[in-house]
């Protein structure tokens, strides 16, 4: 029986196997939403052992084109990889024994202060819209939220649980982040030495046909993961430095505890730098006015390094994200899963950026193949 050109680009008769298979996933789906409590143990086991893993290949992108220097010059691979993980832990080491009595008062006082910078600026903020024509909203506004939240401590303290429950997740997070910190080298070291043998185990599981298209997903992947995570720590990393130096020339208080802020949070793009600023606004203007002004003149040369010199010649355009998108991106994935969506929400939608991308040239060419001599090619491009 002869088929319409339609279904034959369909898929003909794999469209039934493809159907076929979507209601057997969809099917087990429902299935695994009435029993999901069977696989608690497996969700514990991922839970302990992704956060490891997922800081082992950040430190991968980071390093692995430094061992495949070494090896170009005639390292063997795994006395590089142990010479570059000492050698880092032991620059680590020593930064952290120089900085850490600085950062550590800097901490304890900002920590005890903060509230009191807090209250201070509120109070400025207050005094100056009872004496402007703002005066009667501000009542106004008081009295709402007087009314509809001042009850909010005990709606938070209901929602945590109590104390006791809080203190054991506490308790439990410190412990899996100090497991994370002890076993993440170890994998990272096995990722360094083998991490070319394990992906071409992977491909050789799949059927020779499709061999050369998976490797070229992965090694797209690789290139945009890769370039994304390296191109990112370092522009972190400057926008930390050139801070520190502007804090410094400023005078503005507790420098390297808000250029190191800075450095962190700035690696979530866009809205890591407005976090980044609100601790340095709140001490600047309790500080005075003119270190306000001081604060955003080295703010606003910092971001125009970072813009114009920085990242154009770190992150190139390897990433090409519009800007709405990463956005959107980072709000959709923090409100699905949280801090670890926003840090790793961007490679993320640049994996499946690449996965799309490859399946859309298929349409394309596929659409070529029955419709193009008819209604004209699909452009590639």
């Amino acid at each position: 029986m002869k088929t319409s050109r339609f279904m034959r680009f369909l898929g003909g008769r794999d469209l039934v196997f493809g159907v076929a298979l979507l209601i057997l996933i969809g099917i087990t789906i429902f299935i695994y939403t009435k029993v999901s409590f069977i696989f608690n143990p497996v969700l514990t086991i991922l839970s302990t052992v992704l956060p490891p893993v997922i800081l082992a290949f950040i430190a991968y992108y980071l390093l692995n084109p430094i061992v495949n220097l070494l090896e170009r010059v005639h390292i063997n691979r795994i006395w590089g990889i142990i010479i570059i993980i000492l050698g880092i832990s032991g620059l680590l080491t020593g930064l952290i024994l120089l900085t850490a009595p600085a950062i550590e008062t800097q901490v304890k006082e900002l920590a005890s202060k903060f509230p009191t910078y807090l209250q201070q600026m509120g109070e400025g903020i207050d005094t100056w819209i009872q004496n402007s024509f703002l005066a009667p909203y501000y009542e106004q506004g008081y009295a709402w939220f007087t009314s509809n939240l001042s009850n909010v401590t005990s709606r938070i303290t209901e929602h945590l649980g109590g104390a006791v429950e809080g203190v054991q997740n506490v308790a439990s997070t410190i412990t899996s982040v100090v497991v994370a910190i002890i076993t993440f080298p170890f994998i990272l070291f096995f990722l360094l030495k083998d991490g070319d043998h394990f992906k071409r185990f992977c491909l050789k599981l799949l059927p020779p046909r499709y061999r050369d298209e998976a490797n070229q997903i992965l090694h797209n992947m690789d290139i945009q993961v890769g370039s994304y995570i390296q191109g990112q720590i370092i522009v972190a990393s400057c926008i930390g430095i050139l801070l520190y130096i502007g804090y410094l020339i400023i005078g503005l208080d507790y420098a390297i505890t808000l250029a190191i802020i800075a450095g962190i949070t700035s690696v979530v793009p866009y809205l890591g730098p407005m976090v980044a600023i609100t601790p340095a606004i709140i001490i600047a203007i309790v500080n005075s006015p003119i270190m306000l002004l001081k604060l955003g003149i080295v703010w606003a040369a910092v971001q125009f390094l970072e813009g114009n010199f920085v990242s154009p010649n770190v992150m190139g355009k390897t990433m090409q994200i519009h800007p709405l998108t990463i956005i959107i991106v980072l709000l959709v994935a923090g409100n699905l899963f949280g801090i670890v969506g926003v840090i790793l929400g961007i490679p993320g939608y640049a994996i499946l950026k690449v996965i799309a991308v490859f399946f859309f040239e298929k349409f394309k060419a596929r659409y070529n193949r029955y419709y193009g001599e008819d209604y004209g090619a699909y452009e590639e491009k």
